[in-house]
């Protein structure tokens, strides 16, 4: 059975009764989840919402804690860490991280990097060996694949767009994502939000299409490969 963790980030909600002001992000993973359970209903999906619950900001203290031994650490410490163990536990158990996130002044929001914060961890996510030479850092995970589903309200953030040097959304994920074990990984972006014209609808239009799309791939090409298409 596969396993989905699917995350979303943006501080709005998704309020199916109301037209406006709702999260596209959120939309467009509501959008993969009900795809994606049309071909596969046999999964299992963890969910968290950091925009409505956002994990804490990591401390001395916190830092402290995650470079002393499990065996060593005293109460006050197991609790610092209590909930980066039960983020982790939720990275390890998926096969698929969906993630839904808006860009907020060109990078992640903050809940979200506090969530990158509490899972990518020392000797539990990643561990350090200067025996690599230059790359030391190495994740003790691996096989996941990452589906990251994001909007905008500029343009052209992809690779030799006008806006690609200002994108520290996508480019941070991807580098992050790869000490969770992830070893594929998708982006599907919709823009223009700001504008408001055709420009966004077709936008949003092109991103639920690449969702459709990347669904079939995954759940029906390398999840199951026997079962026919019905996308």
């Amino acid at each position: 059975m596969t396993t989905i963790l699917h995350i979303d980030a943006s501080a709005r909600k998704l309020d199916k009764s109301r037209q406006h002001r709702n999260s596209i992000s959120r939309s467009l993973a509501d959008s993969f989840r009900q795809l994606w359970l049309a071909i596969e209903s046999n999964t299992k999906f963890i969910y968290r919402d950091l925009g409505e619950n956002p994990p804490n900001f990591i401390s001395e203290d916190w830092i402290a804690a995650v470079f002393t031994p499990d065996e060593q650490k005293t109460p006050e410490q197991n609790a610092l860490t209590a909930l980066s163990d039960e983020l982790i536990a939720e990275v390890v158990k998926a096969d698929i991280i969906l993630l839904s996130t808006p860009m907020y002044n060109y990078g992640m929001p903050a809940a979200l990097k506090a969530w990158f914060d509490q899972v990518i961890r020392v000797n539990k996510t990643f561990d350090f060996d200067l025996d690599r030479g230059d790359f030391p850092l190495q994740s003790t995970l691996c096989g996941k694949i990452m589906v990251l589903l994001t909007s905008c309200g500029e343009f052209g953030f992809h690779a030799g767009g006008i806006r690609e040097k200002m994108n520290h959304l996508g480019p941070h994920i991807e580098v992050a994502s790869q000490y969770l074990g992830v070893e594929k990984f998708y982006e599907i972006r919709s823009e223009y939000q700001e504008f408001g014209d055709q420009r966004h609808i077709d936008s949003l239009n092109n991103a639920r299409a690449q969702i459709v799309a990347l669904v079939e791939q995954l759940a029906v090409h390398e999840f199951n490969p026997f079962i026919p298409s019905t996308v």
